[in-house]
């Protein structure tokens, strides 16, 4: 199976460090030479510009759910001219009391070609199926769901 890597590097360079004084700024290298800046998120302390962990996280979701649901698309001979996902992300306190990513909401908004289209009944499934393959949604314990916005016959 494959492998995949990510090189964090944080340096302090001669800032002041104690428990509420430190840039959480870093940067992340991941395999095949892509290099992102990241920080913590703002509500604790990070730069907004940046990107945050807990932003990466609803988008590795998002992401995954995309390509699953169009593999399968493209399985069942239908053609998407656009896909859209603006996927939230909830931070809460589980029931372990400790902070978590506790609900990922993806709310796909999916442009068929006219004559190559499911119908609405068809798509629900068809997410259903990406959600269950995805691997990134298999791998965490965060509760998915899926709000399909697109505009579909309800029959075909």
């Amino acid at each position: 199976m494959p492998e995949y890597t990510a090189v964090i590097n944080w340096t302090r360079q001669g800032a002041k460090f104690s428990r509420d004084q430190y840039d959480p700024g870093h940067r992340v290298s991941l395999s095949g030479g892509t290099t992102v800046d990241f920080s913590s998120a703002p509500e604790f302390r990070g730069d907004a510009a940046k990107v945050n962990p807990e932003q990466a996280f609803v988008a590795a979701l998002s992401s995954c759910h995309m390509l699953t649901f169009l593999a399968l698309v493209a399985r069942r001979g239908f053609v998407v001219e656009s896909y859209c996902d603006e996927a939230v992300g909830t931070l809460a306190r589980n029931e372990d009391g400790r902070l978590a990513m506790t609900d990922v909401v993806l709310r796909p908004q999916v442009v068929f070609a006219a004559d190559k289209a499911p119908h609405r009944a068809g798509l629900a499934e068809i997410h259903h199926r990406a959600h269950r393959h995805c691997f990134i949604a298999n791998s965490v314990l965060t509760r998915v769901v899926v709000q399909d916005r697109s505009e579909l016959p309800e029959q075909a």
